[in-house]
């Protein structure tokens, strides 16, 4: 198993966790001293207490934790968040509260999950024509006709 240097900047900064062998992201945690309270319609910033080395080639994508939206209405606000492989600053997690309650963040718990993927990151350059397909331009539900 490949394996990522992570820098723990604060006590209760946690090395990030995967729930399972098949997990595909690890979890994020919360790390600040007192619970973090979001209230209905906006947003909080929460730090992770964490920095880490992602590789040359690869990112890191941060995503909901599926029991948070389903049971609590908290996302990250930008949906999913892109770390850069040269980023060395601390992780942190914009969460969105879609309920129309406050929702709290407690210290230690887990806001988010992580995913290291492979990024392909060619050149653009201008063309007078693109190569035809059988969809063409058909945009937004053009392929469930």
């Amino acid at each position: 198993m490949e394996k990522i240097a992570v820098k723990l900047l604060r006590p209760g900064a946690r090395i990030p966790t995967y729930g399972t062998e098949a997990s595909a992201g690890a979890d994020l945690y919360a790390c600040m001293q007192e619970k973090v309270e979001i209230p209905a319609g906006q947003s909080a910033m929460i730090p992770t207490g964490v920095a880490m080395e992602i590789p040359k080639g690869y990112a890191g994508l941060v995503f909901a934790r599926s029991s948070m939206g389903a049971k609590r209405g908290l996302a990250p606000a930008n949906k999913v968040g892109v770390i850069d492989s040269d980023y060395r600053g601390e992780l942190r997690v914009v969460l969105h509260n879609h309920s129309g309650e406050t929702q709290s963040i407690e210290p230690g718990e887990r806001v988010a999950q992580l995913l290291i993927v492979p990024v392909f990151t060619p050149g653009f350059q201008e063309a007078e024509k693109l190569s035809d397909t059988g969809r063409g331009a058909g945009g937004f539900g053009s392929t469930g006709k």
